[in-house]
């Protein structure tokens, strides 16, 4: 269930999953890693979905340019 903080809105595992395109098991994984941003509200984890996008823009991959000729 996402929540709004502040001006900040969370989303839970599951939210930031469908979010992403991850799974569950990615998204811990990588929070054990400390390779996402998130939250931790008590025993619950959140992701700050401002975060979220910056964190998937900054690891997007752009295409090469096309060779002409």
């Amino acid at each position: 269930m996402s929540q709004i903080v502040g001006k900040h809105k969370l989303l839970s595992i599951e939210e930031a999953a469908q979010y992403t395109g991850l799974s569950m098991h990615t998204l811990y994984k990588m929070v054990s890693q400390r390779r996402i941003p998130y939250v931790k509200l008590g025993s619950r984890l959140m992701f700050d979905i401002g975060l979220l996008d910056g964190w998937l823009k900054q690891n997007t991959v752009m295409p090469m340019p096309e060779k002409s000729g």
